[in-house]
């Protein structure tokens, strides 16, 4: 696992961006595992900008996106599509049937589960993965005490979790309950992974992560089984971290 402590979010996002950026520069038909939240927001900016400037094209890219909530359209405001159209895909010249996300308004959620698995093999895999950490450790939404097997599946969300999103609803009664998720073994199988934490809300989590034991309880820790698992995070999610045996970059 390399760490790379940065100063800043802001710096934090530059180099996210210029390493999907390298990715797609090597292989532009590249399979990117997409996440939504405060913490990659400004990495998609940065990928637009990138766009716009340098005309780094997504014609042959497909993505992959984490999760999706259970009973929200594609145009409800707090859907991960819409968040997905509004804050990248829109900017980009990717065609919109190649960016792919769970269909949180499937009638049959466990068929959807399989056809997402399905169609993440038929591409090849994910290339590149990007992450974020919950303050509980979840990845994707794989919360606590999920196993290390799991397959994409519809997740309980936690008490904790729902509270962390209710800043992009109404209320907490208006967060969803319920979301489909990739696996944390779907998560694991891709052939490099990206993961971004800032703040001292994740400083806990990043701990656990870089020094604690691999555990269910901590669904992120798998990643350190991963051969090519990159952490990149600022000063204040690493500052409760004494790492040894990892390599730490600038």
């Amino acid at each position: 696992m390399n760490v790379v402590e940065v100063d800043s979010y802001n710096e934090m996002s530059r180099k996210a961006s210029e390493l999907i950026v390298k990715k797609i520069k090597e292989n532009t038909s590249s399979v990117l595992g997409l996440a939504t939240g405060g913490t990659v927001i400004r990495v998609y900016q940065m990928l637009i900008k990138d766009h716009l400037v340098n005309g780094t094209s997504y014609r042959e890219v497909n993505t992959i996106n984490l999760d999706e909530y259970v009973g929200l359209g594609s145009s409800d405001s707090n859907s991960y599509r819409y968040y997905m159209n509004e804050n990248l895909f829109t900017h980009l010249d990717i065609p919109q049937e190649q960016s792919h996300l769970p269909n949180g308004m499937a009638t049959n959620r466990k068929e959807e589960c399989v056809k997402y698995e399905e169609l993440i093999g038929e591409l090849g895999g994910v290339d590149l993965q990007l992450l974020g950490i919950g303050e509980n450790g979840h990845i994707g939404f794989n919360e606590p005490g999920t196993s290390f097997r799991s397959k994409t599946h519809v997740v309980k969300l936690m008490e904790s979790t729902r509270k962390a999103n209710a800043r992009y609803f109404s209320s907490l009664d208006s967060v969803p309950t319920h979301a489909v998720t990739m696996g944390i073994d779907t998560i694991f199988r891709s052939k490099q992974i990206l993961l971004l934490a800032s703040g001292m809300k994740k400083a806990a989590a990043i701990d656990w992560l870089l020094n604690g034991e691999v555990s269910e309880d901590l669904p992120a820790s798998i990643l350190k089984k991963h051969n090519r698992v990159t952490v990149i995070a600022d000063k204040d999610a690493l500052s409760l971290s004494k790492v040894s045996g990892i390599t730490f970059t600038k």
